[in-house]
């Protein structure tokens, strides 16, 4: 996988500064605003969201991580269609910015990406004509941001975006005498708070929200790490599952709660049996 180094500050620019032209910034990169840096009490309260940048040109890419780390995320990059599919599906990103303008890259991966998950997906893109946004927004763009823009204005749709897509997601779920709540992403057994990773609570959540109904791995795969068997092994559910259920189940080798369907996947019981 081709994995892209950090920024590490000016120096780590290929090239030094670049203009506003070449990043697609509205202004130079050494008058380039470092972000809010977020408070220690917000870093506590806030778990840190994961953004892709997919993004073909260089200096753009490493100014906007620097500017998105410095104002709380945590950045992974990539620079072509191929490595931007496997972050998307291999790993977890809470949100993709995408502009992969050249050999039509970023409408191959917004392509690609709409068949298998529901990701947010924020373009940005020198080609500001309304026909070419009605084509992105029918690909399944959650926003389009025209260049030159401000990294500010970008920031700020992030957490728009972001917003949007979690407010869905934060009914408290009161299952038997387990509290899952999206909102604070706690899970508690009565006056227990029970210690969960993140993917175990997005796999707890996920289970829990229907109780009763069986979920294949396939589909676990697709809701909670927003992949398929093609790019991650159904191993991975199978070995999450273990995990949550020595957290969870009063005897994990004899599951109450998460009860598995042979040759199908797996089912929530509200209350042990």
């Amino acid at each position: 996988m081709h994995w892209l180094p950090k920024d590490n500050g000016p120096s780590a620019l290929p090239g030094g500064y670049a203009d506003s032209a070449r990043t697609g910034f509205g202004y130079d990169l050494h008058t380039l605003p470092s972000g809010d840096a977020p408070t220690p009490q917000a870093q506590a309260a806030v778990p840190a969201r994961t953004v892709l940048i997919a993004q073909d040109d260089t200096n753009c890419r490493l100014a906007l991580h620097r500017y998105l780390q410095n104002s709380g995320y945590r950045v992974v990059e990539a620079d072509n269609v191929l490595s931007s599919l496997r972050v998307v599906f291999g790993l977890t990103a809470d949100l993709v910015i995408l502009d992969l303008e050249r050999d039509n890259g970023t409408s191959e991966v917004l392509t690609t990406v709409r068949r298998r998950s529901t990701v947010p997906v924020i373009v940005t893109s020198s080609r500001s004509s309304e026909q070419d946004r009605v084509r992105l927004f029918n690909l399944g763009a959650d926003d389009i941001v025209a260049k030159p823009y401000s990294p500010a204005e970008l920031e700020a749709r992030v957490r728009a975006v972001l917003r949007r897509g979690s407010a869905a997601r934060t009914t408290t779920l009161h299952v038997g005498d387990i509290v899952v709540d999206p909102g604070t992403r706690t899970v508690t057994r009565g006056a227990e708070e029970i210690a969960l990773t993140r993917k175990e609570f997005d796999l707890l959540a996920c289970l829990a929200s229907s109780p009763g109904h069986v979920f294949s791995r396939e589909e676990l795969l697709e809701r909670v790490w927003r992949s398929t068997s093609r790019w991650q092994g159904r191993s991975t559910v199978t070995e999450h599952v273990r995990r949550v259920r020595h957290k969870i189940e009063a005897d994990p080798e004899r599951p109450q709660r998460i009860i598995t369907v042979r040759g199908i996947g797996y089912r929530f019981c509200p209350v042990a049996a």
